[in-house]
């Protein structure tokens, strides 16, 4: 029973991990308007949480212990509940600062989680990461699709649906709280622990296809709406797009599990993924615009199958939980660094090309170039055992 209400803790922080990111895109041409932003201006609003969704990540080598994930998810959420109320003070420099207290308090989740899966769930990491995914994609299904109506029946502004956010977040937080007096104790991190993963071949493949499925789903969640918009769909279907693709991201992530079964390796699920999104990029931006749901379909299963596997690659590639979360907080850190580019520059591309040929011609090559690592991250194998044979490696846990 215990194990069981873990997991449901865990999925109530999940559902927090991402409206405060997407749920900006489908209001994000208000917010343009209202405050005179440029593409490249309101592109930083999804970047800069993106760009500090691995600030922890990259910090917590400095610390001597590994802090208490019950500590680290409460101080996660309490930060989270600021972050959104700040967007509420009608100036530039609060809905920038809200946006980087965001990633901060969104990276230290996004490290904590992993290695909570790990030493809670060793025997179903696979399992528990997909069901935490899933719940990330919900929060951000639900919180990008429900935006502009709840703006429109309550005859506000962008900003009140914004800071409602804060109420779920504030939730969970609370929920957290009596595992700080029972939750397991920190340990002292090994020495050479974060050396060891830093100078890991395997962590960095981990980390580069973290960083290139994540860009690909920041580069949707910031300007699929906009999209579609100029191809003709109003804006709330913007909003119910981005929305749907985010659901579908969630059915991907759920399949993850299963389909894992039938291969040897996780190799077969980064092929599927480059593969789904070339396809749904493609047909989102060239196909005959009354397609565009069939393509947001595609996309969405692709990224949902990608960001199940990154994660996934987290816990079956450390050999304890220590490494765990060393490398996530590397693979987080420095992979949501590059997922940080995407919106930013699809938004400078746009920008001078006025068109969205050139920008769905740069996420193509991306979605190949994702291969090269992810190929590599989907051996079976554990960091310091890279060397070893497809026969001594049975014993990774799934």
């Amino acid at each position: 029973m215990r194990r069981y209400a873990g997991v449901i803790l865990i999925v109530l922080v999940a559902l927090n991990l991402r409206p405060a990111v997407v749920a900006v895109g489908p209001l994000l041409r208000q917010i343009q308007h209202d405050l005179g932003l440029s593409g490249v201006a309101a592109g930083a609003l999804t970047t800069l949480p993106v760009l500090f969704f691995g600030a922890f990540g990259l910090a917590a080598p400095l610390f001597r212990r590994n802090l208490r994930g019950e500590v680290l998810l409460v101080t996660s959420m309490f930060l989270l509940v600021v972050a959104l109320l700040a967007r509420v003070v009608p100036v530039q420099a609060a809905l920038f600062g809200g946006a980087l207290l965001a990633g901060i308090a969104i990276s230290i989740g996004n490290i904590a989680v992993p290695s909570i899966i790990k030493r809670d769930h060793p025997q179903a990491i696979t399992t528990v990461t997909a069901v935490y995914t899933v719940a990330i994609t919900a929060g951000a299904a639900i919180s990008s699709a429900v935006v502009v109506p709840l703006e429109h029946a309550a005859h506000s502004s962008w900003r009140l649906p914004l800071v409602l956010l804060a109420i779920p977040a504030a939730v969970a937080g609370v929920a957290w709280l009596p595992r700080l007096r029972h939750g397991a104790p920190a340990a002292v991190a090994p020495e050479g622990g974060s050396p060891r993963v830093w100078r890991s071949a395997l962590a960095w493949h981990v980390t580069g296809f973290m960083g290139l499925q994540s860009m690909l789903a920041y580069v949707t969640s910031g300007w699929l709406p906009t999209i579609c918009q100029d191809r003709g769909l109003s804006e709330a279907a913007g909003g119910y797009a981005l929305g749907l693709t985010s659901l579908l991201q969630a059915v991907g992530a759920f399949l993850v599990p299963v389909l894992e079964r039938r291969f040897r390796d996780q190799r077969p699920l980064v092929g599927i993924v480059a593969a789904l999104c070339i396809v749904g990029f493609s047909g989102t931006v060239w196909a005959p615009a009354g397609s565009v749901w069939v393509w947001i379909v595609v996309l969405g299963l692709g990224q949902g199958v990608g960001f199940a596997t990154a994660l996934s690659f987290i816990g079956l590639r450390a050999s304890d939980t220590h490494v765990t979360t060393q490398l996530s907080g590397m693979a987080q850190g420095i992979g949501y660094v590059i997922a940080a580019l995407g919106p930013l520059a699809i938004g400078a591309v746009h920008d001078a090309t006025h068109g969205w040929s050139v920008p769905a011609v740069l996420v193509l090559a991306v979605s190949v170039v994702m291969l090269v690592p992810g190929l590599s991250a989907g051996r079976d194998r554990t960091i310091g055992d890279e060397s070893l044979s497809g026969e001594a490696r049975t014993s990774v846990a799934r």
